[in-house]
């Protein structure tokens, strides 16, 4: 069979055509990494690899002596099985690397051992490494991306969808699936949990909005780092209450300053650049934004102005010191206070800017 790289949505339909000798699992959405190596799973036992053996290959000092032993022994002597090899932290380190490079040429070619290899999400390095490169030349590769803000009420109308249910036609349905969005935003596992619960709780058919503020909890997780991504897009609302969502679980305000304030540096370095003439994909590509930044960052750059990102940056200097306890006059001596009059102010200048 050809080897191929597969999202999750692809992969039952992959494992429905043939199953493959070798699997490579890679992401940090713990969800869908789980679901994905599950479905994995379910399907080798189908074809009877009724045995499973797993490493966890905690540090780049781990052996792997015992995992290319396994995998020869097992195409020898022993029945048919799912070898498991789980690397946290992605870094295999020197020894590990040749391992796996050793490894997916073996297990490509064993007809008794399905072998299923888990990574958290990777940096462009290392999907560049040769181990990796030996793994995706060998395997087929399930890259699980993260399910971004605007992706999440698709995400739930789909997982909806699978157990028979739908939110309204048109505006009520919409701000149904924002509501549910709003409540489980950053934590994936919770949403799909709240799905499942309105599955226990109503038949299949249409879901009201009353329907779903009665059952859904108010489960979201802010995550620090996106918070900028949200001041980009010039969701004033969300910013705020992001910002309200990380005090209130107890989040200190010198990290959440910290990424926002390295986002307006990346934005005016951009804008600066643009004005000296370099095309803005050179630009981007010396301030490492890439992905999702990248994306809005095409969007607003050209439409802002270099003294206007260069105050907002000085903004972004002085709520350092307030975050740090020295208050300046002109500025909410309270950290979150000034956070907040910074992230919504420069919000609001993103949406002018792409509207």
């Amino acid at each position: 069979m050809a080897f191929m790289q597969v999202s999750p949505v692809q992969l039952p339909g992959q494992l429905q055509r043939a199953l493959a000798p070798l699997y490579v699992v890679h992401g940090d959405e713990t969800l869908l990494v789980q679901e994905a190596c599950d479905a994995i799973r379910a399907a080798a036992r189908t074809a009877w690899y009724v045995e499973r053996t797993v490493f966890t290959m905690a540090s780049a000092q781990a052996d792997w002596s015992a995992v290319l032993a396994a995998l020869g022994a097992l195409s020898l002597f022993a029945d048919k099985r799912v070898l498991e090899v789980r690397i946290p932290s992605g870094k295999p380190g020197r020894d590990g690397a040749a391992a796996l490079e050793q490894l997916a040429t073996q297990a490509a070619h064993s007809a008794d051992t399905v072998t299923l290899v888990v990574l958290p999400r990777l940096d462009a390095a290392t999907l560049k490494s040769g181990w990796m490169a030996a793994l995706i030349a060998h395997g087929v590769v399930v890259r699980i991306d993260p399910v971004e803000r605007a992706q999440l009420p698709a995400w739930i109308a789909q997982r909806l969808a699978a157990q028979g249910q739908r939110v309204a036609e048109g505006e009520e349905g919409l701000r149904t699936l924002a509501f549910m969005a709003d409540r489980v935003e950053g934590n994936l596992l919770a949403a799909h949990q709240e799905v499942v619960k309105l599955g226990l709780l109503y038949p299949p058919g249409e879901l009201s909005l009353e329907q779903v503020r009665r059952a859904v909890l108010d489960v979201a997780r802010y995550d620090p780092f996106k918070l900028p991504l949200a001041v980009l897009d010039g969701a004033l609302a969300r910013v705020q209450r992001m910002l309200q969502g990380l005090q209130a679980e107890g989040v200190a305000p010198v990290p959440v300053h910290w990424a926002l304030a390295e986002e307006l540096r990346a934005l005016h370095a951009v804008r600066r650049a643009l004005d000296a003439g370099q095309p803005l994909p050179l630009a981007l590509r010396e301030q490492r934004v890439w992905g999702a930044r990248e994306q809005r960052y095409e969007r607003l750059a050209p439409r802002l102005r270099s003294a206007l990102t260069g105050r907002w940056l000085a903004e972004a200097q002085t709520v350092d010191g307030v975050v740090k306890g020295l208050p300046h006059p002109d500025w909410p001596s309270d950290p979150w206070a000034a956070l907040q009059r910074l992230a919504v102010g420069v919000a609001a200048g993103c949406a002018r800017a792409i509207c």
